[in-house]
């Protein structure tokens, strides 16, 4: 049986003891694109928090490629785990390449120093992400997208195992949105495990291998997005009435709210 890449067991996470996850049991499949959805205040980016030990919980644990997560020392968990948070906030008057380049921290010794590998693995986490030519800009001059895209390669730099980003598609239009999921989509491909929080769920439907929805700090329902964007879980997790569509080019649901789809008949 294959070890799952993450495993949160009986999960519960909050804030000055108001509870936000309750009880969660979730496993992440190795080498797979997982994404969690549900309303605004739903736990979906406190569960990411807690899946990266940015959190402690207050019950439950959570288990890294089998290991407990608190028996990992801080340089040995980020070499298998990334963590890319909503809004990030880079250096001031700091350029893309040497933003790129601070993902390589995982790799060097407690004297720091320069790898033999650092210059291709930033040159090809650049080239990853169409960020090349971005890289002696400042980062603080860039477009949201481009921002976003040099955050990410930043992310692969640090060459993860696991990478877990919240909401990375936020206040980008749907031309960057889709370019973002691409590049994710591609290193699924080559074996990383991705966890990442969209609010969009036609997105979330198209990329994700599988889907976490959650509601009132509960998983409500997980699995493909065929089983698990129906109605009633729409419904319960969003309180809104769905059309479901489906994409001919993807075969996978098209979620239209119910008033957006009668406007546009």
């Amino acid at each position: 049986m294959t070890t799952p890449a993450l495993r949160a067991e009986r999960l519960t996470l909050g804030y000055d003891q108001r509870i936000v996850v309750r009880g969660v049991d979730l496993e992440i499949a190795p080498g797979s694109l997982t994404v969690l959805v549900g309303a605004n205040a739903s736990g979906k980016s406190t569960l990411l928090r807690g899946l990266s030990r940015l959190m402690t919980p207050l019950s439950g644990r959570v288990l890294v490629e089998g290991r407990d997560v608190t028996e990992l020392r801080g340089r040995e968990l980020a070499r298998i785990l990334g963590v890319l948070p909503q809004s990030p906030i880079a250096p001031e008057g700091i350029i893309v390449a040497d933003l790129v380049a601070r993902g390589r921290y995982p790799h060097h010794g407690i004297f720091g120093g320069h790898r033999s590998d650092d210059d291709a693995v930033v040159a090809a986490a650049l080239d990853a992400t169409d960020a090349a030519e971005l890289a002696s800009r400042r980062v603080d001059e860039l477009s949201g997208g481009q921002r976003q895209r040099a955050w990410i390669a930043m992310a692969l730099a640090q060459q993860p195992r696991i990478l877990l980003l919240d909401e990375p598609t936020s206040s980008l239009d749907i031309a960057h949105q889709t370019e973002v999921l691409d590049v994710l989509r591609a290193e699924v491909a080559r074996g990383m495990t991705v966890v990442v929080v969209l609010h969009d769920l036609t997105l979330a439907a198209r990329y994700a291998d599988e889907v976490v929805v959650l509601a009132d700090g509960e998983i409500v329902a997980q699995g493909s997005a065929e089983r698990t964007m129906t109605p009633a879980v729409l419904q319960r997790a969003f309180g809104i009435e769905a059309l479901l569509l489906t994409d001919p080019d993807t075969g996978r649901p098209v979620v239209l709210p119910r008033a957006v789809a009668t406007q546009a008949r």
